[in-house]
């Protein structure tokens, strides 16, 4: 059959389109080996890429994990999600962490992360928590396009979570002082300018708000950042709550998930609720301080803590609670659980602070504290009007559909990667990212 030079052009776009693109992710932390949000995030995305046909395969450091909780997961059995994942291990454990931390460099295992660069021949190397595995040393590891994504904000501070000296936000940087507070060895490779000379050679750097691009720039990061969001899939059929089965609690209550740490600002939304005293709190998570928290709402059965909640379970919560309230006490990233609440459709009380404005106003499906009294205020509306609340949850799902949902956000990441290879003179690698990832 003879073609023509039309046809024949669009056959080749047609076949580069459908050619699987082959992406190499790097990350400390990965389910099940992994303690929040990070690690999740990143299993989402690499998930969302072989959902569109594309090869992934995540490296992981098992021995950080371990070291770090004491003990392995329950469940090592890898997903039939289609991702590999590749498991960095060795007889030294936690001493490797240790040699990275000290020199910036993957001085066990850079033999062993070179060969799998060697062996996959990755379109796409992406790094993002890799702290621990070898960064920033790592980061000059060859591809066509590299991409380092900040969950968070390691780039420009040792403690990852800007909380200076154990006890306060951290508005100048005393990160010598914060280290030892911390009780951390210093990292005294970051006095070198070795971590901006290995991100020099990055094509793509991500920030996921507005708020930590400007805390990036503010402390020091020379390079520009790409805001681009977490995202969810929509709920599929069978996830859908049944609203007809019955209630997961039988009072009105408030909403808590996520790692019940101090810096998660639990302890003042404890303290607001038993101020209110008309309605309960379900607490969902685990985390280290836990017992004194329960020791803090000793006496107030309406507070409850129920531990880990599988998540295929917590769909049934957040549907039934009157807000998820989110206090956290330290500047975040982003904020993924402001998103899987307006999933759900149910309003979201968060503190002023970090990047939950810029959601807030990006929703309209909630409600800005600072003081308790603000948050006392806040869940008064949310149980005491209920018109008012019902605009809120309408409000959370439409934004949910044009912000945060899986397709929008991926044709985002897409058209963000496109660019990226244009810049880099790889016109042929922009054209598959935008076939493949900006399209239904």
């Amino acid at each position: 059959m003879r073609v023509s030079v039309g046809e024949e052009g669009a056959s080749f776009g047609t076949w580069l389109a459908m050619k699987p693109l082959r992406f190499l992710f790097f990350t400390t932390f990965y389910p099940p080996y992994s303690f929040g949000g990070d690690g999740i995030s990143v299993r989402r995305m690499a998930r969302a890429l072989v959902a569109r046909g594309h090869e992934v395969t995540v490296v992981h450091d098992q021995d950080a994990y371990v070291s770090l909780a004491k003990s392995a997961p329950g469940n090592v059995e890898p997903e039939a999600d289609g991702v590999r994942t590749v498991a960095l291990k060795s007889r030294l454990g936690i001493l490797s962490n240790l040699l990275v931390h000290q020199t910036g460099r993957a001085v066990v295992h850079g033999l062993e992360l070179a060969s799998l660069v060697r062996d996959i021949k990755p379109d796409v190397i992406w790094h993002n928590n890799v702290s621990l595995m070898g960064a920033p040393g790592i980061l000059d590891l060859e591809a066509p396009l590299r991409i380092y994504e900040a969950h968070e904000h390691w780039l420009v501070c040792p403690m990852h979570v800007l909380w200076r000296h154990g006890r306060e936000l951290c508005e100048s940087k005393q990160c010598l002082r914060c280290t030892i507070a911390h009780r951390r060895p210093p990292q005294l490779w970051r006095y070198t300018g070795l971590l901006h000379r290995k991100l020099a050679g990055m094509d793509l750097i991500i920030a996921k708000s507005e708020f930590s691009r400007r805390r990036h720039r503010d402390y020091g990061l020379p390079f520009d950042m790409e805001v681009l969001p977490l995202f969810l899939p929509p709920l599929t059929a069978a996830e859908q709550p049944d609203l007809d089965a019955a209630p997961v609690h039988p009072r009105p209550y408030f909403l808590f998930v996520g790692r019940v740490e101090r810096i998660k600002g639990v302890q003042d939304l404890i303290r607001a609720i038993i101020r209110r005293n008309s309605a309960d709190l379900l607490i969902v998570g685990t985390g280290n301080h836990v017992d004194e928290l329960k020791a803090q709402a000793a006496g107030h059965p309406g507070v409850r803590f129920l531990g880990h909640v599988a998540q295929e379970d917590l769909a049934r919560y957040y549907v039934g609670a009157l807000a998820c309230v989110v206090p956290s006490i330290v500047y975040e990233t982003f904020g993924s659980i402001l998103i899987e609440s307006f999933r759900m459709g149910t309003p979201v009380i968060a503190r002023r602070l970090g990047p939950f404005p810029e959601l807030i106003e990006a929703s309209g499906a909630g409600l800005l504290f600072e003081t308790d009294d603000e948050l006392v205020s806040a869940m008064a509306v949310l149980q005491d009007d209920p018109e008012r609340r019902a605009a809120f949850s309408g409000a959370a799902l439409s934004a949910f559909d044009v912000h945060w949902r899986e397709d929008r956000v991926i044709a985002r990441y897409g058209a963000a990667l496109g660019a990226a290879a244009r810049r880099k003179g790889n016109p042929d690698l922009a054209e598959r990212f935008e076939a493949s990832l900006c399209t239904p």
